[in-house]
């Protein structure tokens, strides 16, 4: 069989720049090479200035997305050269683009893209707004990776859990019998990332080294544990809009006495690794092997943490079967273009609660 090449782009809750991955589909979806591209730092500043309404948004959006798809275009083409594959080969570009506003309970999901200016970038065809049609059909619109967790994860002989730790965490669920499932279970990496870089001027916290320093919070931890998202059932996502440095303010304001920075800071890695453990004890119950990707797989702290939480399963990464942490959500996108354009469903509507299955994303032409 011909190998067909596609190109996953992915930027995430984290708005710390572009993943892309060049895919090589031959049976078995497979990464062939990968590249990042950092975001500059206006446009990062931009990104999350733009997660709250503000003046002008609607150009100030356009541009962004503009200065996003060139980010883009540079990690797709700096991906192929690694690769040694012509832009020529490449069927499509998956983009995900960076979502801005993720209310599904109001019928709309907005994530920032201009594909055409990537098509134009690339002279590649471009599959683009994967979220959109899911939500008309009255789902989440996500998670959407949880088809292709399935297509490379999931094994007949036993029952596995899928846990991406992006800036919001989401678990898959695959059973050795019945539907895949999945959700978003919560805060991942953003708080721990917006917290560490207000207080330290780092994007992120390495290892989970600053919040080794400090202690859980009791008080803190068992206030944001009680947020209603956390007990609702599936299907269900969420997004900053929810989860923010907004939403920490206003639970810290109501503590008895203030609390540390890096107190704060351990307490948030304790709330990731809760509420995923207990999203998995509660609705992937039967699962013994959980798989870990996303950027948060990083941090040893983190992993320390959600390997105790979920004792006695036994707790891996993705890349134990060959698909590297940061590039599992890239490879998703890449996956979902070759979907759309086979012409196939790749939504879950077990994952997502829409009324059926629907064929996903908006094609760009070269």
């Amino acid at each position: 069989m011909a190998p067909e090449y596609y190109i996953g782009l992915m930027s995430g809750t984290s708005v710390d720049g572009v993943d892309a991955v060049v895919a090589e589909f031959a049976g078995r979806a497979r990464s062939v090479s990968a590249a990042h591209e950092r975001l500059p730092a206006a446009l990062r500043a931009e990104l999350n200035a733009l997660q709250s309404a503000g003046e002008n948004e609607l150009h100030r959006a356009a541009l962004a997305a503009n200065a996003l798809m060139d980010c883009c275009a540079r990690a797709a083409l700096a991906a192929l050269e690694r690769a040694g594959v012509a832009a020529g080969q490449v069927a499509a570009i998956g983009v995900h683009g960076q979502t801005v506003r993720h209310r599904p309970d109001l019928g709309y999901t907005l994530q920032l893209a201009n594909a055409a200016r990537l098509a134009e970038a690339t002279g590649i065809t471009v599959v683009a707004d994967f979220r959109s049609r899911d939500v008309a059909a009255g789902g989440q619109g996500a998670p959407l990776a949880p088809g292709m967790h399935s297509a490379l994860f999931a094994v007949p002989d036993r029952h596995r859990a899928v846990v991406n730790l992006g800036g919001i965490a989401n678990v898959t669920d695959l059973p050795r019998h019945g539907d895949v499932r999945g959700f978003d279970t919560g805060p991942g990496n953003t708080l721990l990332d917006a917290w560490c870089e207000r207080h330290t001027g780092a994007p992120f916290d390495r290892d989970g080294a600053w919040a080794a320093t400090g202690r859980v919070v009791p008080a803190l931890l068992a206030a944001l544990e009680r947020d209603g998202y956390f007990a609702t059932p599936p299907p269900k996502s969420t997004g900053r809009d929810r989860f923010n440095l907004a939403w920490l303010e206003r639970h810290l304001a109501a503590l008895d006495r203030p609390a540390q920075a890096a107190d704060v800071q351990r307490t948030l890695l304790a709330l990731t690794a809760r509420t995923v453990a207990g999203a998995i004890a509660v609705h992937c119950a039967g699962a013994t092997e959980v798989l870990l990707c996303g950027g948060g797989a990083h941090s040893a702290l983190l992993r320390s943490a959600l390997e105790l939480a979920l004792a006695p399963r036994r707790v891996t990464t993705t890349g134990e079967f060959g698909v590297p942490v940061n590039e599992v959500e890239a490879l998703a996108f890449a996956w979902l273009a070759r979907e759309a354009l086979a012409g196939r469903p790749a939504s879950l509507p077990g994952v997502t609660g829409a009324r059926g299955a629907r064929i996903l994303g908006a094609i760009y032409r070269a």
